[in-house]
């Protein structure tokens, strides 16, 4: 089974990008985030003409996150618990029923910039959230797959320059704490595990010429819990993405699991 990650910046502006991907890069699960709409104006016909069951959950304008499968999917959850006043679509859950079922959620991380302030308030908030239902997760005892943008820089080696990026909101020593509890909790940093190196980034900004120069950043995640790790046997970066014609920002992450 392989399960992708990918930041698309709005699905409808670059459907056609899109759709190309789907059908390149061979993958049976996707979580996307930033989506940018509602759940109405999600382009479930085109999608699904491509072999995807659909299970959305879209904001208008900012944010929106969806899992598309070709398998059947359940036991969908929309939201994080702890903060039932959150309005914000950045989490959702479901049920991958394959052969060998298993959970995934496609999560869309506040950036929290500019830090100090509200949105870092935010960030910190989610990312406890965050942490509180992955340890209920473990508990299940069942392959779980925690993947998407977690504006998250793990590393100093996964920026081109620690220097810029180390006062922004990605890097700073308490989103990282955070992004280390959850590995120390159980979860398995997939690209970790099976590759490693250093400066591979899956971001480039739009601005000053970030792609041309490979000023880039690692912030797409797969995290797996330990029944999925198990079951982990590579990760690839897919840098082409960046290259199409009005590509995202992000490329695609895709984890392969045995069967």
């Amino acid at each position: 089974m392989k399960i992708a990650t990918w930041n698309v910046n709005s699905v409808n502006a670059r459907l056609p990008t899109v759709l190309e991907v789907l059908k390149t890069c061979d993958a049976d699960v996707w979580c996307l985030q930033e989506i940018k709409c509602v759940d109405e104006k999600f382009p479930r016909d085109e999608i699904e003409a491509a072999g995807f069951n659909c299970a959305v959950f879209g904001q208008k304008t900012y944010n929106g996150v969806a899992i598309l499968s070709r398998h059947r999917m359940s036991d969908e959850v929309r939201h994080l618990p702890g903060e039932p006043e959150d309005e914000q679509s950045r989490y959702l859950e479901v049920l991958v029923e394959a052969p060998r079922p298993v959970r995934v959620a496609s999560i869309y991380l506040p950036n929290g910039n500019p830090r100090p302030g509200e949105k870092y308030d935010y960030k910190l908030r989610w990312m406890d959230r965050l942490l509180a239902h992955a340890e209920t997760l473990l508990a299940n005892e069942e392959p779980v797959v925690l993947t998407g943008d977690f504006n998250c820089i793990p590393r100093d080696e996964d920026c081109w320059d620690p220097k810029v990026w180390g006062d922004d909101a990605l890097a700073w020593p308490a989103t990282r704490e955070r992004f280390r509890r959850l590995q120390w909790m159980g979860y398995t940093d997939a690209f970790m595990a099976c590759d490693g190196r250093i400066q591979k980034y899956t971001f480039w900004d739009y601005q000053a010429g970030a792609w041309q120069k490979d000023w880039g950043i690692r912030i797409d995640h797969v995290m797996c819990s330990p029944q999925a790790a198990d079951r982990l046997k590579s990760i690839a970066i897919h840098r082409m993405a960046r290259a199409m014609e009005k590509p995202s920002d992000h490329v695609p992450v895709i984890a392969t699991f045995a069967d």
